[in-house]
């Protein structure tokens, strides 16, 4: 599946794997996450934390009208505030996502699946 947009030079079509790894990327660079895990990890048989190249895995675009909504699954450290790390999340994949594709964001939905302890 993917987003189209139609302009005056002619159409554009987005692929959410795309969209995807813009938001999985922007999320990684926040403070407290330590990775994206899938949305069904017994399932997949994947406990560990997904690695660039799978970051659609670990996040579901989908679109309603000229709006996006995003699902990131992801994995925090242990020892941060879950509700201000998924708030950071939130503000920088919107605000990436907006200026990247110049599409509004209608909601970043953050669900997290795990938390680990980092080695400092």
């Amino acid at each position: 599946m993917s987003i189209e947009i139609k302009n005056d030079y002619g159409q554009i079509d987005i692929s959410n794997d795309v969209i995807a790894q813009i938001a999985g990327g922007a999320a990684i660079e926040c403070y407290g996450i330590v990775g994206m895990a899938t949305k069904h990890q017994i399932r997949d048989g994947l406990t560990d934390i997904l690695r660039k190249e799978n970051f659609a895995k670990g996040v579901i675009v989908r679109q309603e009208g000229s709006d996006l909504n995003i699902d990131m699954y992801v994995i925090i450290s242990y020892g941060t505030k879950i509700s201000e790390v998924a708030y950071q999340v939130q503000s920088k994949v919107k605000y990436t996502i907006t200026k990247t594709l110049g599409m509004p964001v209608k909601a970043v939905n953050i669900y997290v699946q795990g938390v680990r302890v980092t080695n400092p």
